[in-house]
């Protein structure tokens, strides 16, 4: 078994070596989870984010004409717009 030694500081923070980042594939800016079995601490790397989760779950109602949507939208802007116009 291999020891690396790593310094902690007065506010409980430590510097993770290289070695250690590369052995679990962890970079910058990442998570990682402190596994704790009785006495023993694993060091993981988190593998759930909310970038692993993106499009898991599916939208209710999911909208598929996005040109249209942009239309309304801008149609909707331009309408507030003339109002506000008109009001003046």
């Amino acid at each position: 078994m291999k020891e690396i030694v790593a310094s902690l500081t007065r506010r409980g923070q430590i510097t993770i070596p290289v070695e250690v980042r590369r052995l679990l594939g962890a970079e910058a800016p990442g998570k990682l989870v402190f596994k704790i079995d009785g006495d023993v601490v694993r060091l993981e790397r988190q593998t759930h984010t909310w970038r692993s989760a993106f499009g898991a779950v599916q939208p209710v109602n999911r909208p598929e004409n996005f040109k249209e949507i942009e239309r309304q939208a801008k149609a909707e802007h331009v309408e507030r717009f003339m109002e506000k116009l008109r009001e003046q």
